[in-house]
């Protein structure tokens, strides 16, 4: 749950001296219109605008997708064949996964059509057609109809949308969905379809120690040795349009897909990703970095170490364990390691120091133009005002979401008003949707007993970081009827609540009553910390909203910058980055070379780290090193890359392709020393790590043994 109200809204970038040739996050649209095709051109690109998007025929924009719901995917065969990242598929694989039949840590690799594995609410989403929808916002704002300020929300642009899609052409085809969305802040608006396919079936993936080989110790670092990939595939019904799945339904024929080139990279060489950078924050004053520092930041990394502490020691003790919280401590440690890192970059790369330029420039420039004076200080002040609410709502969200255990506060809340007015099929109909609330709770991917050690963990530190004042009430419970002892308080709802387990369950549902409703622990202590949440949201959004200072902002910072382009902040939609193959020193006497081979496998291995283990077979073929097709021209086999190419979270499993458009190799990962890059771009530091597509295709064919996927691809050795 994120109750912390969203101040910043799609910026755009800017930066002291101007944008350099690798910095930028630019929309596909405006490819013409800003020169950037021009730009690219320069640092070696082949190919012309219409080559990666063309809104009236096929384009590389074609062939790359949304997987799921939070990273990129590419098409690399006219059969609808999907790679990513292994982490992007990283719930799909668990989901699969059993202590019997241990893809996790086995590998998966489906022999024909039939063995590829459906997946439940797993999407790919293509880019139908983008719309500027600019004009008709602002007539809207002028005619009355929404106010600016509501002109950014969610709520007024989903019902545009819906309007927008009832109105057009695409109405009623299978699959399409349209978002519309801010951009610049609200100085422009898009309208986005998209065409969606719900049938996306596993089709292979390397065992964990290949594809997340490092784990935690290597996450963000380089150099890196991680084989991150996994294989997915498309499948709609007869006649190519989305359906939910059936077996009656065949692997999509792709407009589009990628050809791959493993001729090799040299250093230099033009590399551009497409894909879907989800958040940037690259408009940020000197006060909101500082702010992002000590509130989001720091509660993750306070809160986070508590929890997957807990869990990593729950996991080292059971494979069952170990399978159904992989997907979880996965994702939870990613972004706590990250906030780890963009802090000391934060200070490492003097950000607060180049924003405090950048508000000097801004405020030489906007004397005299009273649409623009005082909007930096008038943000600043505040940031200032709601910092310590801002850092209340961030400790308790993070608090909220460790632990799963709830009792649904809604759900019960209608059993007691139907109990109250005897409301028989009222009654009925609540005790239904328990049971199917209890069974969401209880999955094959929860321990009761694991979450009440996160719990009895949790609380203390939630004490820790809180005063007394902004505690949830159930603190003074524990004080008061359990004589301070957490861990009996705990047992206590984790033992006797209705939700503890299907006999308590089955008991209520017997004889509901409003008695048992009124004294279910779980229930008392849910609804504490909701309200504390909505108190410390309620003191957040107290202040002045920022979102029409931020507009003013970046408009007077993109006319300031001009006549160089702004490209918007990420957003989740299609953008193409564009820079070169690059090595990087990242501090005195330190050197890193812009690529790893399968030797540094060799040379991380240790058996005894779960997270350097090296997999028997894998190590046999490096030992052997017959990578045929594959190798370099020393005879290495290639591992990861590294280039200049802007990205952030979202990007995962992006496309890396070089100046034909060919795929190279598959983004996954930034650099420790830039992870302030989602907030300031550093033009020396900043670097895509990307796994290389010859290490891909290596452990395809020659671990996975999975030739007819290898026979399906379109692959250029020269």
């Amino acid at each position: 749950m994120k109750v912390k109200v969203l101040i910043i809204v799609a910026l755009a970038t800017v930066l002291v001296g101007g944008a350099k040739a690798d910095e930028g996050m630019w929309l596909l649209q405006l490819m013409q219109q800003q020169n950037s095709i021009d730009m690219m051109k320069k640092q070696g690109l082949k190919l012309d605008a219409s080559d990666i998007y063309n809104p009236d025929g096929v384009s590389l924009k074609d062939a790359v997708g949304i997987f799921g719901g939070g990273c990129t995917g590419e098409i690399i065969s006219p059969n609808g064949l999907v790679l990513t990242n292994h982490h992007c598929g990283y719930g799909a694989i668990q989901s699969h996964s059993s202590v019997e039949h241990d893809y996790l840590t086995d590998g998966f690799w489906a022999e024909t059509l039939a063995d590829e594995l459906p997946n439940q609410r797993l999407s790919f989403r293509f880019v139908h057609r983008m719309v500027d929808i600019t004009d008709l916002v602002n007539e809207q704002i002028k005619s009355g109809v929404v106010t600016e300020i509501n002109s950014m929300t969610r709520a007024y642009l989903n019902k545009l949308a819906q309007e927008e899609l009832e109105k057009s052409d695409l109405n009623g085809k299978p699959g399409i969905v349209a978002q519309a969305l801010p951009f610049y802040a609200g100085n422009k608006f898009y309208l986005i379809y998209y065409k969606v396919y719900n049938d996306v079936r596993m089709v292979a993936a390397p065992p964990s120690s290949i594809g997340k080989f490092g784990g935690e110790t290597d996450n963000w670092m380089w150099p890196r040795h991680t084989c991150d990939f996994s294989v997915f595939r498309i499948y709609a019904d007869q006649n190519g349009e989305p359906a939910d799945y059936s077996p009656d339904n065949v692997p999509l024929k792709t407009p589009k897909y990628l050809k791959i080139s493993i001729k090799g990279l040299n250093e230099g060489d033009y590399a551009m990703i497409l894909g879907f950078p989800g958040s940037t924050s690259r408009y940020l004053t000197e006060s909101e970095v500082t702010e992002r520092m000590y509130t989001t930041n720091q509660s993750r990394i306070d809160m986070r170490t508590i929890r997957l502490d807990v869990l990593r020691e729950a996991m080292a003790k059971s494979d069952k364990t170990r399978i159904q919280y992989a997907s979880k401590f996965a994702g939870s440690s990613n972004y706590w390691k990250n906030s780890i890192g963009m802090n000391q970059a934060i200070i490492d790369n003097k950000v607060l120091e180049t924003k405090a330029e950048i508000e000097k420039q801004f405020k030489a420039f906007a004397q005299g133009k009273p649409e623009y004076e005082g909007v930096v200080d008038k943000i600043n002040n505040i940031i200032a005002e709601s910092m310590p609410a801002s850092r209340w709502v961030d400790y308790l969200s993070e608090f909220y979401s460790a632990i799963e255990f709830r009792t649904p506060v809604e759900m019960m809340d209608k059993m007691k008003e139907a109990i109250k007015n005897k409301d028989n099929a009222g009654i009925e109909e609540a005790k239904e949707e328990l049971r199917q609330a209890f069974a969401q709770i209880h999955n094959k991917n929860y321990d009761h007993e694991v979450d009440r050690l996160v719990a009895k963990a949790m609380i203390p530190g939630l004490n820790k970081a809180l005063s007394n004042s902004e505690l949830p009430s159930f603190y003074q419970t524990i004080q008061r009827d359990f004589k301070g002892n957490v861990d009996a308080y705990v047992d206590n709802i984790y033992n006797n609540s209705i939700f503890a387990n299907e006999a308590n369950l089955n008991k209520f549902l017997k004889k509901p009553t409003v008695k048992a409703i009124d004294k279910d622990p779980s229930l008392a202590n849910t609804r504490s910390i909701m309200d504390c949440i909505m108190n410390a949201a309620a003191a957040y959004s107290s202040t002045e909203d920022l979102s029409l200072l931020h507009k003013a902002f970046i408009r007077g910072l993109n006319e300031m910058k001009l006549p160089t382009p702004s490209y918007p902040d990420a957003n989740f939609t299609m953008r193409l980055t564009y820079g070169n193959v690059k090595s990087y020193d990242p501090k005195d006497g330190v050197h890193y070379k812009y690529y790893t081979t399968g030797d540094g496998v060799l040379q991380k291995e240790n058996p005894d780290d779960p997270e350097f283990v090296v997999p028997a077979k894998l190590k046999e073929l490096l030992e052997k090193r017959d990578f045929g097709r594959y190798a370099m021209k020393d005879g290495s086999l290639p591992a990861c890359f590294l280039t200049t190419n802007d990205i952030t979270g979202g990007n995962s499993g992006s496309p890396v392709m070089n100046d034909n458009g060919e795929l190279i190799g598959i983004a996954f990962d930034g650099n420790w020393e830039s992870l302030s890059g989602d907030i300031n771009f550093d033009d020396n530091l900043q670097r895509c790590i990307a796994v290389d597509i010859r290490y891909v295709l290596f452990v395809i064919d020659k671990l996975g043994g999975a030739q007819r996927l290898i026979n399906e691809m379109s692959i250029n050795e020269q």
